[in-house]
């Protein structure tokens, strides 16, 4: 219901730009937080990535800056500081229509771009400024930004910020903000870094924990496959070539780039997400994923936060991460907005110690298999008839966003028909090689895959004849030298 938001105190024509949306319902970190945001109290709000923390700041951001005054020349009247650009981006989606019904005026600010247009954007003042802490930090000391007039600061995944080394920066930029203002920090968990911050800048907050950090675990299914070197991406190659969207996480950008491109030769369309790129190409590779475009995503921890992609039923950790709290913030790119969703982490022999360490402070029970490609496990935990492209194909997808015209006529799909009625092509598991017995319908946990558009129809049109074929059969004819 529409009022819903209403009855919080968010104004009208905000409201109405939410059903235009489709969001009619609070989630609990809103609802928790809106009111005393709403207010001007500071506020202090923990919930995990996708809880629906970014709406909790950006409602009550627009709202009562509504009918201020105009900024001047080089001003911002609200800062909102991201730790990654990727997040600044999709905060300021976010933001745009809420200001542009509002009459407001948003900028964004970033590395990684020529600085220009982002000076050009606050010459005139805007009234919500996003930013990520150090090009912020350059521009300011330009001379082209000027935080006197802020009266209400965001800080957004303020955990991410002290994990990545930020919050000296942080600090400098707040102690440019009047004391006075509005502050509202929201994380996923409040470590020691993090409390510094509450305790120097935000005045009496109110703190709302909406969930636990650790309450994604709840809804995914964990599995360790432990596997030969030798065998490791042509099983990541059989996993990604099923239905749906896949990100995968190495642990350095090298690895990512190299990743991506084999799976590329392996026929599977795949971009890569990494410091080491430019800006317009990481945008690129995003919308590709985003779109459905493409349906893998290889990524260093870079995405592990803030990014939201719908509808990722499985996450693989090509590599596993160096510690506990990266693999839940990895895995929580799946599981959001009450869907279920499946984390797979590749063991290789040498590796087999450190899982079982990582998974013991992750507090999370796993279900072990060892696994190569051909396997059972591997089409019960990711369902459907494996699809590849050409590596040319593939490669084309991948840099122009979208799948080549088909050169074949689609193959027939055969299978059990999914809960909301729609068919889906699976590969049967072998006896016994279901869900230990958990009784799901679907191997890849079935409410993430439900209203989720499949690996696309495009990419299984766009099979040369004899192109589809088991992972089993391609992946031997790939060591074969193919």
């Amino acid at each position: 219901m529409s009022n819903d938001f209403a009855r919080l105190g968010v104004p009208t024509d905000l409201v109405a730009v939410l059903s235009e949306r489709g969001i009619t319902t609070p989630t609990p970190i809103q609802t928790a937080t809106l009111p005393d945001s709403l207010s001007g109290r500071d506020v202090l709000g923990r919930g995990r990535t996708g809880s629906g923390k970014t709406y909790a700041f950006s409602l009550p951001l627009v709202a009562r800056l509504t009918g201020g005054p105009r900024p001047r020349p080089t001003q911002a009247r609200s800062l909102v500081l991201a730790p990654t650009r990727e997040l600044a981006s999709q905060i300021e989606d976010t933001i745009a229509p809420l200001a542009k019904a509002a009459g407001l005026r948003t900028a964004i600010i970033f590395g990684g771009v020529n600085q220009n247009p982002q000076v050009r954007a606050m010459a005139a003042g805007v009234d919500i400024l996003i930013a990520c802490p150090g090009r912020l930090l350059d521009l300011i000391g330009q001379g082209h930004v000027d935080l006197s007039g802020v009266g209400i600061t965001v800080i957004d995944e303020a955990d991410h910020m002290a994990d990545m080394g930020f919050l000296p920066m942080v600090r400098r930029i707040l102690d440019r903000t009047p004391r006075k203002g509005q502050r509202m920090l929201f994380s996923a968990t409040l470590d020691q870094g993090v409390d510094v911050l509450v305790k120097h800048y935000l005045t009496r907050p109110v703190t709302h924990q909406a969930d636990s950090a650790q309450s994604p675990v709840a809804t995914m299914d964990h599995h360790v496959l432990r596997v030969a070197s030798s065998d490791r991406t042509a099983v990541i190659a059989d996993l990604a070539a099923a239905p749906g969207k896949v990100i995968v996480f190495t642990r350095t950008k090298h690895g990512a780039k190299k990743l991506a491109k084999q799976l590329l030769g392996h026929g599977v369309p795949a971009v890569d997400l990494h410091g080491n790129l430019a800006q317009n190409a990481r945008t690129r590779n995003l919308d590709a994923f985003h779109s459905g475009a493409v349906q893998t995503l290889v990524a260093t921890d870079i995405a592990a936060r803030g990014i939201h992609v719908d509808d990722v039923a499985l996450v693989v950790h090509a590599d596993p991460p160096a510690e506990h709290k990266a693999y839940l913030h990895r895995s929580g790119r799946t599981a959001r907005a009450g869907k279920a969703g499946t984390v797979l982490t590749l063991a290789t022999p040498e590796q087999t110690a450190e899982v079982r360490s990582l998974m013991r402070a992750a507090k999370i029970t796993a279900t072990t298999t060892d696994a190569r490609v051909g396997h059972p496990v591997l089409t019960d935990l990711a369902p459907g008839e494996r699809t590849y492209l050409t590596p040319e194909q593939a490669a084309e997808a991948a840099r122009n966003g979208h799948t080549p015209q088909p050169q074949a006529p689609r193959r027939p799909r055969t299978g059990t028909p999914r809960r909301n009625g729609s068919s889906r092509a699976t590969s049967a598991p072998a006896q016994g090689q279901g869900r230990q017995g958990q009784g799901r319908p679907e191997g890849r946990s079935g409410q993430a895959r439900q209203g989720q558009a499949r690996r696309s129809d495009t990419r299984r049109a766009t099979q040369p004849a004899g192109q589809t074929r088991s992972a089993a059969a391609f992946s031997a004819g790939f060591r074969r030298g193919r």
